[in-house]
């Protein structure tokens, strides 16, 4: 297997005009820079107005960054776009099936533009269909699928022309959780077989299943690496307090236990041994405390620590923190 990188950011920085003349312009990246391996799943995660779009729309060579370099299979992104773009699978957040044809249909007419034809793309079809498990609704209307279903045949479509890296912009969007589970099995087969997988996601879960994570947070890239890393990165364990005065109880726990963290209305206490404070908590304030919840880190948690803000996961955006 090819040991070079599938795409390489360098200094990226991409500016919008100001929606008024006389405003300056909108900066949706700045500086972004990461190196993504061959044959990886990847997650670029954000909340909203994080920049993830403006990174899809480069990695898919909709736009030129307006500074930096980006390099997709060996090739410049923007010099040599018409060689990455044979190379390239692009899935899209908003459909991109034609409703009324079938399946097979869709397939065999993106097939075409890539100047497939013939026996070859017919046997392609009817192998991605299988691989996909979606021989049996082949010749269905696509507009008579479910959302999963949909969203196979838009895997499918953008596997045709065998591409080595493929981008996806929020995927999972308009997935039940079962569709979306089933989602992440696919693109892990195509990783095994070769493909370089990036996507981006406001969803934690689906960020935890990659190999990397690129957290993007007001165009700048706050953070490259594995979900296990991103989570130890926010302590070793999370003991979490409620109680109807916060700030009292923060105030009355003994300095020793660690610092105390008023959050969302909730006491924080971030240790690698959390677990043995509890009986401690309850003997320092324990008429105070209403509840107590231990947990391991989450990427939400790393969010946190990284930025002061939570990050709402159902909705991709960003609470600030008193």
């Amino acid at each position: 297997m090819d040991s070079s990188p599938a795409v390489v950011a360098e200094d990226l920085t991409h500016l919008y005009p100001p929606p008024l003349r006389g405003q300056p312009p909108r900066t949706a990246l700045s500086s972004v820079g990461f190196r993504i391996a061959a044959a990886t799943f990847n997650a670029v995660l954000g909340p909203n107005g994080s920049g993830k779009s403006t990174l899809f729309r480069l990695l898919s060579t909709l736009e030129r960054p307006r500074a930096g370099r980006l390099t997709l299979l060996g090739f410049d992104a923007a010099a040599e776009a018409s060689r990455v773009r044979p190379l390239l699978g692009v899935v899209f957040q908003s459909p991109a099936l034609d409703r009324e044809l079938s399946a097979a249909e869709n397939l065999l007419h993106h097939g075409r533009l890539y100047g497939l034809g013939g026996s070859d793309l017919r046997r392609r079809v009817r192998d991605l269909l299988d691989r996909f498990g979606l021989a049996d609704r082949a010749q269905e209307r696509v507009k008579n699928l479910s959302g999963g279903l949909r969203r196979k045949v838009e895997l499918a479509k953008a596997m045709v022309s065998g591409p080595r890296l493929l981008v996806l912009d929020e995927p999972s969007t308009g997935l039940d959780p079962a569709a979306r589970a089933d989602l992440g099995v696919l693109l892990r087969r195509l990783c095994a077989q070769g493909v370089t997988v990036l996507l981006t996601t406001h969803l934690l879960e689906e960020a935890d299943a990659a190999d990397r994570v690129l957290l993007l947070d007001g165009g700048r890239l706050i953070a490259d690496a594995p979900p296990a890393k991103l989570k130890a990165s926010a302590g070793g364990e999370i003991l979490t307090l409620e109680s109807d005065d916060p700030a009292g109880l923060a105030e009355a726990l003994p300095a020793e236990l660690g610092p105390a963290k008023v959050v969302d209305g909730t006491v924080r206490i971030e240790r690698p041994d959390a677990h043995e404070l509890v009986a401690r908590v309850f003997a320092a304030a324990g008429e105070r405390i209403r509840s107590v919840r231990l947990a391991r880190p989450t990427l939400e948690d790393a969010f946190l620590r990284m930025t002061g803000r939570r990050f709402d996961a159902a909705s991709g955006e960003t609470t600030a923190l008193p």
